[in-house]
């Protein structure tokens, strides 16, 4: 059965180079294979983790709405087809993106055949990990659902841990089968005040642990270099680390 982590936060916290560091961690841990799931609209994932994306899921669906469905091929086998087609392969992990939103008209029946092959997929996989679009939106859709572990990114300011514990409440509140939840404090410049912590305590989440801001981290994602080539003894890569010895099942 699959271990899966599903991360979301407010936008601008960091989830996504989170995201990527633990498809690495996993991966050196042996844990393979990993299905990483990019479920943000904005898709960057795969930058992160320096791979090419030629199709996409949402790709899929929408050629099925508009009817794009070759002669002969019946829609099933063609959603099948699409998602073999966009699923990217690497050492130790695949990396499959849900790509566009929807858009006019009524997707039923493509997103019916989404999730009855998503659901084959990831059974394939021994460890899941879901990169999810800012906000509360997938969560109110019931797209995650079912996770062992809800993992909350944010950073020090108020909006953003207010953003995190929403997010909490309500997928405890839509019963969405969220085993265990965690916060994670991303782009630290120095601990956590009390004050913040007792807004963490008053909200009954558990904190996971902080991620020191680090200069390494801008400048990888401005030089367009994938995050995950940060060396490992950096101080925020080994931070996140630390956090997945945490939250990850042994």
């Amino acid at each position: 059965m699959s271990y899966s982590i599903a991360l979301a936060g407010k936008g601008g916290t960091g989830k996504t180079t989170i995201s990527g560091l633990l498809v690495k961690y996993l991966e050196k841990k042996n844990k393979g294979p990993i299905l990483a799931v990019d479920a943000d609209a904005n898709a960057n994932l795969n930058e992160v983790l320096g791979l090419k994306v030629s199709q996409t899921l949402g790709e899929a669906r929408e050629d099925m709405k508009k009817g794009n469905v070759p002669g002969g091929m019946t829609k099933d086998m063609f959603i099948s087809m699409r998602m073999e087609e966009a699923i990217v392969e690497a050492k130790g992990y695949d990396l499959v993106v849900m790509g566009q939103p929807e858009g006019a008209g009524c997707y039923c029946a493509a997103n019916n055949l989404l999730t009855q092959f998503l659901e084959q997929l990831t059974g394939n996989y021994p460890y899941i990990v879901m990169d999810n679009e800012a906000g509360m939106e997938h969560i109110s859709r019931l797209t995650t659902r079912n996770v062992d572990v809800l993992l909350m990114v944010s950073d020090t300011s108020r909006r953003a841990l207010q953003a995190a514990f929403r997010i909490n409440e309500l997928a405890k509140s839509l019963n969405i089968g969220v085993a265990k939840s965690y916060l994670v404090i991303n782009k630290v410049k120095e601990p956590p005040s009390e004050k913040i912590l007792e807004m963490i305590r008053n909200e009954g989440i558990e904190l996971a642990g902080v991620i020191p801001d680090n200069e390494s981290v801008y400048v990888y994602d401005l030089e367009g270099r994938p995050t995950v080539e940060i060396p490992e003894n950096n101080p925020a890569v080994q931070a996140a680390y630390s956090i997945f010895d945490k939250i990850i099942e042994k």
